[in-house]
């Protein structure tokens, strides 16, 4: 059993800041990439960023500049640094991670979602 839990949201003022953690746990032989997604209500889920596990990252040109994902292997856990949020910014974020189990199996986990609220 492999769970993702994301912390780290909530409400702030446009242009604050927030850091978003969601750590992987259980059963877990190796992870490869991990990313984090947004929705908005009425919105589709969309890709924000994504990181390898060697640290390689990408992100979506709406948060280039003002977001920066790293991680820590050892803690099996992915950072997501938000600066100079906007009100756009506005959405529930999901982790998700491509996980190998002990017993060989792979699969894209995702965690519960974590609510930022950008307003003033």
């Amino acid at each position: 059993q492999v769970h993702l839990v994301e912390s780290g949201g909530g409400l702030v003022q446009p242009g604050g800041s927030l850091r978003l953690s969601c750590a992987a746990s259980g059963a877990i032989f190796s992870i490869n990439a991990m990313e984090w997604y947004r929705q908005a209500p009425g919105n589709q889920r969309d890709l924000v960023a994504a990181i390898t596990s060697s640290g390689s990252t990408n992100y979506v040109d709406f948060v280039k500049g003002r977001f920066t994902l790293s991680r820590d292997n050892a803690k099996n856990t992915v950072y997501l640094q938000m600066d100079s949020l906007k009100p756009e910014d506005t959405a529930v974020y999901y982790c998700c991670a491509d996980i190998t189990t002990w017993n060989a199996r792979s699969f894209r986990y995702w965690g519960q979602g974590t609510q930022v609220t950008v307003s003033s």
